[in-house]
């Protein structure tokens, strides 16, 4: 593929590291972001030490606080701010941009009060004369592994398989691999309700719950992902792949996922405005349980592990406890929600 100049919005952990894969690859890179101080160092040191203590960046990597700037004459432009900010930032988009370009987002999370995905949010901001299809690039990928150039497979989803193929060919390399897929509700809800399931998976851990436990929450949680993401229109098959399960392994495993260690430190006893605010992170996965359970109720699906970390997080329920009443639930069949998703029931 032929240089493309591509304006990334968020200095994030995540889009820093994407910035580097697509400057590996030769693209024209530009970071936009609303810190002064970071886009200056970004820019005067080829650092991003809020995120990465030990990373130098490609000077090729430039970085911009005006947007206009950042998105003149870009091919293509790639969403990576929290799920809570992408409306405003798409509209502030829409308001500068002035040519037609491919747009992607990398965040993971669902809008709280319309429980709307992204892609749903950037197609109502951004004029369609302005953009293609949405792409979702989404997957199995620890940030801080990615800019160390560590091997890492993810999606790039889109209604237009031509678009996912573009996407495809702008990030592939000899490190980082991506493949198309076409059920983009599915790998956009697998993308937000895994981090509702990490924080679970890091509380076992926190209260000192071994591996059996582990993998419990994330086969029994990949069940309730699933339910809940037919009844949005999702294909089942997208949650076995590397959007579905990969992501949750990753994601409810590690100490590098900010939802995990925001679980552990509920299983040690902290509250969680404490744990908010010394993450220095968003914390995904705790407005998502909210969405999440709404969404449950709507679409009348079950979901008794979301539901527990709903009743933790929002209501004040003893994490202990609650454990205990989940796995004192009435026995169920183990392949019940199959039968669910096949509309058998």
């Amino acid at each position: 593929m032929t240089q493309k100049k591509i304006a990334v919005l968020g200095p994030g952990s995540w889009g820093t590291a994407l910035s580097q894969v697509l400057n590996d690859n030769h693209h024209q890179v530009r970071i936009w972001g609303n810190d002064a101080r970071q886009i200056s160092e970004i820019n005067d040191k080829h650092t991003n030490t809020l995120y990465f203590k030990d990373i130098i960046l490609d000077e090729g990597i430039k970085a911009y606080e005006e947007l206009s700037l950042a998105l003149a004459d870009v091919d293509a432009v790639l969403f990576v701010v929290p799920t809570s900010v992408t409306r405003l930032v798409a509209k502030q988009v829409a308001q500068v941009l002035d040519h037609k370009v491919v747009v992607m987002h990398a965040s993971k999370g669902l809008e709280q009060g319309t429980h709307k995905r992204i892609s749903t949010i950037l197609e109502e901001e951004i004029p369609a004369e302005l953009r293609s299809d949405i792409v979702v690039v989404s997957g199995p990928s620890h940030a801080e592994e990615a800019i160390v150039r560590d091997l890492t497979l993810i999606t790039a989803a889109s209604q237009n398989l031509e678009a996912a193929k573009y996407v495809q060919e702008l990030f592939s390399n000899d490190y980082f691999r991506l493949y198309t897929n076409d059920d983009v509700i599915g790998v956009e809800t697998a993308a937000a309700l895994k981090n509702v399931i990490a924080v679970g998976a890091g509380a076992l851990h926190g209260l000192g719950f071994g591996d059996n436990a582990k993998a419990a929450i994330i086969t029994r949680g990949l069940a309730e992902i699933t339910r809940l993401g037919v009844a949005m229109g999702a294909n089942p098959l997208t949650y076995i792949g590397l959007s579905g399960v990969g992501d949750l392994i990753v994601t409810g495993t590690s100490v590098h996922s900010r939802n995990w260690r925001a679980g552990d430190a509920l299983g040690h006893g902290e509250k969680l405005a404490d744990i908010e605010a010394n993450m220095g992170m968003v914390i995904e996965g705790v407005s998502t349980t909210k969405v999440a359970y709404e969404l449950a109720g709507l679409l009348n699906v079950e979901m008794p592990i979301v539901e527990t970390i709903y009743k933790v997080i929002y209501e004040g329920a003893e994490i202990r406890d609650s454990i205990v009443k989940l796995m004192r639930r009435e026995g169920r069949p183990e392949n019940e929600y199959i039968v669910e998703i096949k509309g058998l029931n």
